[in-house]
């Protein structure tokens, strides 16, 4: 090939052009075309072509379609599932490992789970894996790329690493999995009414909570954005701390955590603990909203009437509380201290709603816990104030 003629050789020093020709003739060697070789020039992204050699993408849809024994629309619908995007009738967008993936979706559809089903469930596995891939990009990144490397050098590099690595993954994957599928048996009941009838209940009683930090979005606007993704990163490893058996950590999305719980007290438990957690860790303010009542599992996330009042109420928390609303207080009113921090309007709400502040009866600072106050009157929409950013050290508010 005449990589001058093409131009993949334009603007380059010495040393650059030596490097970059070098790994151009390793590639066409490989069998990379020089359409594929432009195109890797000018997007920036040559020297991880490399890696994309070893991942092993080789066969076009209608090929996995033929190997598995499947229709090959729904090999392309489980790749836009994962949040890929379609290839076409003659891209080789597929590895030998998607081979054994369409075989095992054959295997579920053989069982009897509709196909529907598998797009739901590849749904929530390509939201999980692009996140999981990102993060493995960076980590590649912070461990392998040194200073003054040339694009050779990050591609034959990559490359190793990705060879030797990647199919470790495999077992951390299949492992996580089943610890997985082995809570979420341990954590199930299934009732004999759900039996008679074949199929789960829709709605359950649940105890939702949601914690955010306070002023993270004006954040962004003050530190840089390595910073902020710490922060974000270690509300997240902080949640992750104080989820338990009885209360599950559903997911942490930028400066905000969801728990659900089946049990108030270990749920307002934990609210409690994140918010302390928190302020040692020296990160913005957290507060915490709480609510109980019918919501239902899809797909690994939760919906319904306690999840929306859930985070109307954590929208009128302060920093550092963690507000409830009536049923929860009641519910768990031996267990802590409480405050009585008002009536609220919130959306979606038709009346004024009653929220309390709980704390925990062997107050943190030594002060014994305060009753609770008689019921303010109710707040008109104007009245309820955004939140501060600072820490509040008011008692017997929000």
């Amino acid at each position: 090939m005449d990589f001058q003629a093409a131009g993949l050789l334009d603007g380059l020093d010495a040393e650059e052009r030596a490097a970059r020709l070098d790994l151009l003739e390793r590639l066409a060697a490989d069998g990379v075309s020089i359409e594929e070789l432009k195109a890797a020039v000018a997007e920036d992204r040559l020297a991880l072509l490399p890696v994309e050699r070893v991942l092993g993408a080789r066969y076009t849809a209608a090929e996995i379609a033929r190997l598995a024994g499947v229709d090959a629309q729904l090999i392309i619908q489980v790749r836009r599932a994962l949040g890929l995007p379609e290839p076409g009738p003659e891209d080789r967008a597929f590895s030998k490992d998607d081979v054994e993936a369409a075989r095992a979706a054959k295997l579920a559809l053989d069982a009897g789970i509709s196909e529907a089903s598998i797009i739901e469930l590849t749904r929530v596995l390509g939201e999980g894996m692009a996140r999981f891939a990102g993060a493995m990009a960076a980590t590649f990144a912070d461990t392998f790329l040194h200073p003054g490397d040339s694009e050779r050098d990050v591609a034959l590099r990559y490359a190793a690493m990705a060879k030797q690595l990647t199919p470790a993954t495999t077992p951390m994957l299949a492992s996580a999995l089943g610890a997985h599928v082995r809570e979420s048996a341990r954590r199930g009941i299934l009732s004999r009414a759900e039996r008679e009838r074949g199929h789960l209940s829709a709605e359950e009683e649940t105890a939702v909570c949601f914690a955010d930090l306070v002023g993270f979005t004006s954040l962004g606007g003050q530190v840089a954005a390595e910073e902020l993704g710490s922060v974000a990163t270690r509300l997240a490893e902080l949640a992750g701390d104080v989820a338990t058996h009885a209360v599950r950590l559903v997911k942490t999305i930028g400066d905000a955590a969801m728990f659900v719980s089946h049990d108030v007290v270990p749920i307002v438990e934990a609210a409690l603990t994140l918010v302390e957690a928190t302020e040692a860790a020296e990160l913005p303010s957290l507060r915490a909203g709480l609510a109980i009542g019918p919501a239902f599992n899809r797909a690994g996330d939760w919906y319904g009437n306690s999840v929306n009042l859930a985070s109307r109420v954590t929208g009128v928390a302060r920093p550092g509380s963690v507000l409830c609303t009536q049923e929860v207080r009641d519910l768990a009113s031996g267990d802590f201290a409480w405050s009585f921090a008002g009536r609220f309007r919130l959306k979606g709400v038709a009346d004024p709603l009653p929220l309390h502040r709980a704390r925990r009866i062997a107050d943190p600072e030594g002060e014994p816990p305060q009753a609770e106050a008689p019921p303010a009157r109710a707040r008109r929409p104007s009245e309820v104030t955004k939140p501060r950013a600072g820490r509040s050290r008011r008692r017997g508010s929000s």
